[in-house]
């Protein structure tokens, strides 16, 4: 199953003034804020996320619609550094999570999980990237 939804709870939300977020908006329609369980970490200046089975576990960020999804998830897997190529482990793959929308409804959508240690990573315990 694949899908042309996808998750983002960093630096690709709207209001970053950075190239790929204006790349997502440019290319997909933006459907609402949303939810996963999850725990959000602080990388560097960006953050991770790691998948958990706690309900209490919540990262907040948005839910897109992509309308080139293939071309658009090969230029965000570059982005990631989890497309073809990359040494292994790479810091994030792709991965499909079950979504909350805002609305009530839910979906499954693509999102970038964490894929290193985060044992000596600062938890944003809010999971909300942009109040860190």
């Amino acid at each position: 199953m694949t899908s042309d939804l996808l998750f983002v709870y960093g630096t690709l939300m709207r209001g970053f003034d950075h190239p790929m977020a204006k790349l997502l908006s440019a290319n997909a329609d933006f459907l609402g804020a949303a939810s996963c369980r999850g725990r959000l970490y602080l990388v560097k200046h960006y953050p991770g996320l790691v998948a958990s089975d706690d309900p209490a576990d919540i990262a907040h960020g948005e839910l897109f619609r992509l309308r080139e999804r293939e071309a658009m998830l090969r230029e965000f897997d570059m982005y990631e550094a989890c497309g073809e190529g990359f040494p292994q482990p790479t810091e994030y793959i792709r991965a499909m999570l079950p979504i909350a929308c805002a609305d009530g409804s839910a979906s499954e959508a693509w999102t970038y999980l964490y894929n290193w240690p985060v044992g000596e990573l600062p938890r944003i315990a809010s999971g909300r990237f942009l109040e860190h």
